[in-house]
């Protein structure tokens, strides 16, 4: 999603000028890039290197 397009409910004018602070907090927000694992995602990689560990046990 993009900034461009968004209206800030505080000041009413567009978040890409960031007029006000809730304009550039939104405005960071949004352009800042970070990765987050979600709980379900975490649990799927435990139960796969789970899987993988018992699998390696077996073989041994």
């Amino acid at each position: 999603m993009c900034c461009d397009d968004l209206v800030c409910a505080r000041c009413a004018a567009p978040v890409a000028e960031g007029r006000c602070p809730a304009c550039r907090a939104a405005r960071e927000s949004l352009h800042h890039s970070s990765f987050t694992v979600s709980p379900q995602l975490l649990v799927a990689l435990l139960t796969v290197l789970l899987a993988l560990v018992l699998l390696a046990g077996y073989r041994v």
